[in-house]
């Protein structure tokens, strides 16, 4: 069977015969694992060197923090934030995918012209109509990804009063990214350049964040590939530790959900440790056999 391929912007693409990772660089000063470590563009260039030698396909580079609570930033002060971020990765020599999370055109469109491949969307094209256009015009990759709500508006997955309401949470984010995924193909984007994103903590209880990826297999019939991003997550320490626990705590149960996705038919990773990620995704897959875990 042929692996699928996810296409970017630069004649660059994924192909999806392995599982792949994408190394989170958050150059913001409040991100809610990492914030302010990277403060600098030599400083994201070298961050971006040791995830590529740890064994990353991708770079992820965000100028506003999504973690709920988390105040809106200005489109040119993300563009500030990472546009020479991206342009000091280019100029390091690496040839590396790169992806920037943000959720408006401009800042996409600089991150564009300073050598990304493609945009990560957390609003899936919502947030700013020009997105998708921009997108279908500069032929780049695009993930689109569920969110409940906006993070200014969130809360923690294992702080919810009252657990999120949905008809069924798998259903529900099944429909909502069907029809995203449908409105970027009205808007010129190649469904080839798409990979779809769950959302797991954006809006979702623990209970409903497990039940996305247990049944992640009820998103593969939409023939893209599927994004996990639940490295280091509230909801991993309720799981793995049973109590409110710090960001640093979550490793080992980032590790095993994310092998437990990997399972289900996720293969792109959005992650902090690159290094174990690599070693662990990579043995899972191994032992799963070829094509193996649900994934077309």
């Amino acid at each position: 069977m042929t692996a699928p391929i996810w296409n970017l912007a630069h004649g660059r693409a994924i192909t999806l015969d392995r599982p792949r990772i994408m190394a989170i660089l958050n150059v913001t000063p409040d991100s809610f694992s990492d914030g302010g470590r990277l403060g600098t563009p030599g400083l994201a260039a070298e961050a971006a060197r040791r995830a590529v030698d740890e064994g990353a396909d991708m770079l992820d580079i965000g100028g506003e923090s999504t973690r709920p609570g988390a105040g809106r930033v200005s489109a040119a002060e993300q563009t500030a934030r990472v546009a020479p971020a991206v342009r000091a990765i280019r100029g390091a020599g690496m040839d590396v995918a790169i992806s920037v999370d943000t959720t408006l055109a401009a800042v996409a469109q600089g991150a564009l012209d300073a050598g990304a491949d493609a945009v990560n969307d957390v609003s899936a094209g919502r947030d700013d109509p020009g997105m998708l256009a921009l997108v279908a015009q500069r032929r780049c990759g695009l993930i689109l990804m569920h969110r409940l709500r906006a993070a200014d508006e969130d809360s923690y997955s294992d702080r919810y009063a009252q657990e999120p309401a949905y008809t069924d949470v798998v259903g529900d984010v099944r429909a909502f990214l069907r029809e995203r995924l449908d409105a970027a193909i009205g808007a010129g984007v190649d469904e080839r350049r798409v990979a779809l994103d769950p959302g797991l903590g954006f809006g979702k209880s623990v209970g409903q964040n497990l039940a996305l990826i247990e049944r992640t297999g009820e998103l593969l019939g939409m023939e893209r590939p599927v994004v996990s991003g639940l490295s280091r997550k509230s909801f991993v320490g309720r799981v793995s530790l049973g109590r409110d626990s710090e960001a640093s705590e979550r490793l080992a149960g980032t590790l095993g959900l994310s092998v437990r996705h990997l399972g289900a038919g996720a293969r792109i990773f959005r992650v902090h440790d690159v290094g174990a990620h690599r070693q662990a995704l990579d043995s899972a897959y191994r032992a799963m056999g070829e094509g193996g875990g649900g994934a077309s």
